[in-house]
């Protein structure tokens, strides 16, 4: 782990499936299930899986898949909401007014957004910023912030790394 006081980022190398589902895990710990979490990285890079080891880690029991063609995939999870949005196939970012976007931002859901890019100019601003890019054999996943809330998050999280 690689952390830079000056940005407040963190850098992390992950080997394999089970270590980017225990990152996702401790990323569910420090958002609480309350912030907007930016996923960025190539195709295959592992932004479903760490969603999925976020969204086990607050206690969903089923599949998690990538919302590809349904844009969004809402979970209630122990009573609090989560929405996992895949902005891959979006070709306007006005799309999501179409279906109800501004909605599924509230103070008390988690909102985990591949593809963000996509979204720009519509989407509100992330707390955290997770960009995963290939690392053969793993990945290597830079975290940063991006709203003070965020950067509490980013020191939750420095502090779960090196307990």
């Amino acid at each position: 782990m690689t952390v830079n006081d000056t940005d407040l980022s963190i850098e992390l190398l992950i080997d394999n499936e089970e270590e980017m589902v225990a990152f996702g895990r401790q990323l569910a710990e420090v958002t609480a299930g309350h912030a907007i979490v930016y996923l960025e990285g190539n195709l295959g890079a592992g932004k479903t899986t760490l969603s999925r080891g976020i969204l086990q880690h607050m206690g969903h029991k089923g599949a998690v898949k990538s919302p590809t063609y349904t844009l969004v995939e809402p979970y209630t999870v122990n009573g609090r909401q989560a929405y996992h949005f895949d902005l891959y196939r979006l070709a306007d970012p006005e799309e999501l007014e179409f279906i109800g976007g501004r909605d599924y931002f509230e103070e008390e859901s988690l909102c985990l957004i591949e593809w963000p890019c996509k979204g720009k100019g519509v989407l509100p601003e992330a707390d955290l910023w997770v960009t995963l890019d290939y690392n053969l054999p793993g990945r290597k996943a830079s975290v940063k912030a991006g709203t003070e809330k965020g950067q509490e998050m980013l020191r939750n999280l420095q502090g779960l790394q090196e307990s």
